[in-house]
């Protein structure tokens, strides 16, 4: 019960009655000569983050599956900012298919020589029950969590080359969390695990498939913010907050409304929380492995999905280090 009553708060201090974003298109750093790479960055939350960076000078790629989309954001984008200084482009992975990732890579490592900051914005939430990926993963689990993973192991060097000559805590990694976390998550840690650590998708419902995915996006933001004292790589997770983007596709058409009318905000808040996550100076080295509430502040998480990130030793459990040795088994063969 006091779990419960502690996740609820959690979502009352996540959803309702929120502070005014700290940052925003008005006082964002100049980010001139810095490299972003945002995926999903052409649509929704990661469109409003990516044109806030091109509007402050950023080299920012969009990275997704579609060129089509693309090509009308980065039109958007310029339009609404022809003062900037900086660049926008198209980068073509798509994150259900772990083939596609490392030449996705390999084609940006060849024109940028730094990246400053990777958002793992993009995800998908409800898909029809049993959908998989290319791999043949469940695609909430593929989606969200192997993919950007994967896009990640495969840009740390040049993210840690980035970090060695930049200012303290300059170079970022944001992964997307969700209020659903904390509300929408298998009790006792936020994932069921299999016994090789792959979260369980049998017999579990939709929302709670898709929470333990966004779960499984804390778990790596702590696990890998293990190795921030010598990469000198940040990192944090982020709840974007409750917004009208293309997430709700899947969702019934009524409950669709219902939520519209009572929670969701536009899209650019959800930008200001992924701005303040891959900017603010409040993210220092001792706090990478954050979790940040709208519209940018830290925050944490269930205590449960806490203890789970913690050893035995430590007084925790373990899930997330097996979950994540189960994310670089599934991955290796595409490295």
């Amino acid at each position: 019960m006091i779990a419960k009553m502690a996740a609820f708060l959690n979502f009352l201090k996540q959803s309702f009655f929120l502070p005014k974003p700290t940052i925003t298109e008005e006082n964002c750093p100049d980010q001139k000569g810095r490299v972003v790479v945002v995926t999903g960055g052409y649509g929704g939350v990661g469109f409003e983050l990516s044109k806030i960076l091109y509007g402050r000078n950023a080299i920012v790629y969009l990275a997704g599956r579609s060129e089509t989309k693309a090509s009308k954001a980065i039109a958007s984008i310029r339009k609404a900012h022809p003062q900037s200084s900086g660049k926008v482009e198209f980068m073509s992975l798509d994150l259900s298919d772990l083939s596609t990732i490392k030449p996705a890579v390999e084609a940006f490592m060849s024109k940028e020589q730094r990246l400053d900051v990777l958002v793992n914005n993009a995800g998908i939430m409800f898909p029809p029950i049993g959908s998989t990926t290319a791999q043949s993963h469940d695609l909430h689990v593929g989606t969200n969590c192997l993919g950007p993973y994967l896009l990640y192991k495969l840009l740390t060097p040049i993210l840690s080359r980035t970090a060695a000559s930049s200012p303290t805590a300059a170079v970022r990694v944001a992964w997307a969390g969700s209020v659903g976390v904390d509300v929408a998550s298998p009790g006792s840690g936020g994932m069921q695990l299999n016994a090789d650590g792959e979260p369980n998708v049998q017999g579990i419902r939709n929302e709670l498939q898709y929470g333990q995915t966004k779960v499984g996006n804390y778990f790596l933001c702590k696990e890998l913010s293990r190795s921030t004292p010598e990469n000198k790589i940040v990192h944090a997770c982020f709840n974007p907050g409750n917004l009208r983007t293309d997430l709700q596709r899947y969702m019934p058409g009524l409950s669709a409304k219902i939520l519209d009318f009572m929670l969701l905000y536009p899209p650019v808040f959800g930008g200001y929380t992924e701005l303040w996550a891959a900017v603010s100076p409040e993210i220092t080295p001792d706090k990478s492995g954050a979790y940040v509430w709208p519209w940018g502040r830290l925050g944490g998480v269930r205590s449960d999905i806490e203890a789970a990130t913690k050893t035995e030793a430590e007084g925790g459990t373990g899930m997330s280090k097996k979950f994540v040795a189960w994310c670089e088994k599934e991955v290796a063969a595409f490295m």
